[in-house]
């Protein structure tokens, strides 16, 4: 991390908008985390990931089997900019790929979906460590590789006749509950490190400011 590129970097922006990147970081998390695996509904996938930066989370993890994912821009309003999206398309197995690399930063691997040893969302222990929340299409669901690897099963509790939501809104629910459960509780560290705020502020600001890519080399080679 080169600290002397950010400051200079943040040189380019506006007041206001420093203090907004330092307040939204102070909000974010990888405490949680969002898996999508192999979506092939792009509006609900999208308007998944302007719920994930609207709760704080900063990372999503998108598997891409049969499907890849395309980010509908007017659903995600521009969400996307600010996450770390990190895909799995490479392997024959990309949904074992990724739950490898979350378990190996010591995520537990949570399914959402209705099975025989579901816990209701209400007696969720997000105290428990870092989770990493898994998403399948609405029709087949999360595959059975997934099943297997999971470490625990979440379901919404459901009273009427239909019985599964929409991806987008399973996401809003989910997500409103337990960022909020950890967030009020202190025995929790969810926040971002110094130096994992100061390389996502490095990204924004690469994104916000016009040729930050002649600029940044113009700083390294000494020309400015």
């Amino acid at each position: 991390m080169n600290k002397d590129l950010l400051t200079y970097l943040s040189g380019y922006l506006t007041p206001q908008r420093q203090d907004l990147f330092n307040k939204v970081l102070e909000m974010r998390t990888r405490y949680l985390t969002v898996v999508l695996e192999d979506i092939y509904q792009p509006q609900n996938a999208s308007a998944v990931l302007r719920t994930c930066d609207c709760f704080g989370l900063q990372d999503v993890h998108i598997i891409e089997n049969r499907n890849t994912f395309e980010v509908n821009r007017e659903v995600s309003l521009g969400s996307s900019k600010w996450l770390s999206l990190k895909k799995y398309n490479e392997k024959e197995q990309n949904s074992l790929q990724a739950i490898k690399h979350l378990k190996a930063q010591g995520y537990r691997i949570v399914a959402t979906t209705p099975h025989t040893n579901d816990q209701q969302l209400h007696d969720f222990d997000v105290s428990k460590g870092k989770a990493a929340l898994v998403f399948g299409s609405e029709l087949p669901g999360i595959t059975s590789r997934i099943m297997n690897e999971a470490d625990e099963f979440l379901k919404i509790p459901m009273y009427g006749f239909t019985e599964s939501f929409n991806i987008s809104v399973s996401a809003a629910i989910i997500l409103h509950h337990l960022t909020l459960k950890m967030r009020q509780d202190e025995r929790i560290n969810w926040q971002l490190s110094d130096t994992e705020k100061d390389e996502i502020k490095l990204e924004w600001i690469r994104k916000t400011i016009k040729r930050s890519e002649l600029i940044e080399q113009r700083f390294l080679k000494g020309d400015l």
